[in-house]
């Protein structure tokens, strides 16, 4: 938006640890320790990259609310959506696509005139559990994932020496 991108509103999609939807509320932002929800990826309890964002609006609370708004979506919630989108839409959402879709229906619930899209980076084999709970039936492994799932496990164990780092890069 900032660069110049044709974008009206960001929404940031939150999960119990609801630290910026606190913030656009109180405007105070909290860290707080964070509690373990299905979309795992979410759970920050003190969101570091939320500076950047602060510092792009030059901490300006107004200006930033007008273009932010915020959501917190509990388990439950994240597990109808996962489950009333595959019923509706034949489309198996993961954990935090059903946050970040469920967020985005909430705020276009009061912007009847505008469109937006939510972002899912996840794959929902990534949380059988969950989603098969959800939608009733097993997740089918696409082969590309099913081969990688196959794979041997390496690692390679380094000290926390930023040379020791440099010269595994390197070699």
């Amino acid at each position: 938006m900032q660069s110049g991108l044709p974008i009206k509103h960001f929404i940031a999609a939150c999960n119990a640890n609801d630290i910026v939807s606190e913030y656009l509320d109180s405007e105070k932002l909290i860290p707080r320790t964070a509690v373990a929800t299905l979309s795992n990826a979410m759970d920050v309890g003190n969101p570091s990259n939320f500076v950047r964002i602060l510092e792009i609006f030059y901490h300006q609370f107004p200006e930033l609310k007008s273009k932010l708004s915020s959501y917190s979506i509990s388990d439950k919630e994240t597990m109808n959506t996962i489950a009333e989108v595959y019923q509706k839409e034949n489309y198996i959402l993961d954990p935090h696509g059903a946050v970040g879709y469920l967020s985005l229906q909430r705020y276009l619930n009061d912007q009847l005139n505008e469109k937006g899209i939510f972002l899912e980076t996840a794959h929902p084999v990534k949380f059988p559990e969950a989603v098969e709970s959800a939608i009733g039936k097993s997740i089918e492994i696409p082969e590309s994932v099913s081969s990688i799932m196959k794979a041997e496990k390496k690692s390679t164990l380094l000290n926390a020496d930023f040379n020791n780092l440099k010269e595994y890069l390197l070699h």
